[in-house]
């Protein structure tokens, strides 16, 4: 039994950092994945944990860059106002996320037919965006205005809808709002490290009292697992959107939501 976690949480980890970035929804593809495995996680606590692997996945890719931000900040104007914007961005998921917590985690993330319908709705719903003819004003994330992350942080919080894609939900927020693809996934970049570190924290709080040492184990394997894969999704990822856009993520969302809504109700 032991050995099945194991190579079940190998799996989740390796599904988590191949999805966290891109708009398919990482939490539906982990939860649905464990569902099918038969993997049991305390409060679901498993599948936020691993994503830390992740979010150091991307802080590692973006070192440079919040490095030279950093020590810009007393002497660059525009620096301190992209610290700004993605603090602004990240406030609606941090207070929302704050008062709905208990209600996300017991009662949307046990709702596999709600992942597997909000996975094939928002395919079509990105479909759609990627293939409209948008003007984009804003092109880098550094000139990104405090009011449009704004906007975009609240297009976020649709993602604690688990199978909406926190990547997914701020892409769409952002090219609707008036960026380009491109800048759209890097801002998402941006916007997924003050939220899911957020994330983390506050799940790890709340689950304090049902984690055991058993339970690192487990969660070392798929953190380690999430961080390989994110890191090889983050450096190419922002090309190939460039180049292919948002189809083929919109596809995969809508044929992963109906092949869960066949095996829900065949094995259940």
């Amino acid at each position: 039994m032991a050995d099945q976690s194991i190579v079940s949480a190998l799996v989740l980890g390796l599904i988590e950092g191949l999805t966290e970035f891109i708009p398919v929804s990482s939490t539906a593809h982990v939860l649905l994945a464990g569902q099918f495995l038969g993997f049991q996680s305390p409060g679901n606590t498993f599948a936020v944990l691993i994503q830390l692997g992740a979010i150091l996945a991307i802080l590692l890719v973006y070192a440079r860059k919040l490095t030279q931000i950093a020590l810009s900040l007393p002497s660059s104007v525009q620096s301190r106002r992209f610290v700004l914007t993605v603090l602004v961005g990240f406030l609606p998921a941090a207070v929302i996320g704050a008062f709905a917590h208990d209600f996300i985690k017991t009662v949307l993330f046990e709702t596999p037919l709600l992942i597997c319908v909000m996975l094939i709705v928002g395919g079509f719903i990105l479909l759609a965006v990627d293939r409209m003819k948008l003007e984009p004003r804003y092109t880098d994330v550094m000139d990104y205005p405090p009011s449009l992350a704004l906007k975009i942080g609240f297009f976020q919080c649709l993602a604690m809808i688990p199978g909406t894609s926190r990547s997914g939900a701020t892409i769409v927020g952002s090219l609707l709002l008036g960026t380009d693809k491109r800048s759209a996934a890097e801002f998402s970049f941006f916007l997924a490290m003050p939220t899911m570190v957020g994330a983390f924290a506050l799940d790890l709080y709340k689950n304090r009292d049902i984690l055991s040492f058993d339970d690192l184990g487990i969660i070392a394997v798929g953190f380690v697992a999430a961080f390989v894969t994110a890191l090889f999704v983050v450096r190419f990822l922002l090309d190939f959107v460039a180049s292919r856009g948002f189809a083929p993520f919109a596809y995969w969302r809508i044929a992963v939501g109906t092949v869960g809504l066949i095996a829900l109700l065949v094995f259940n």
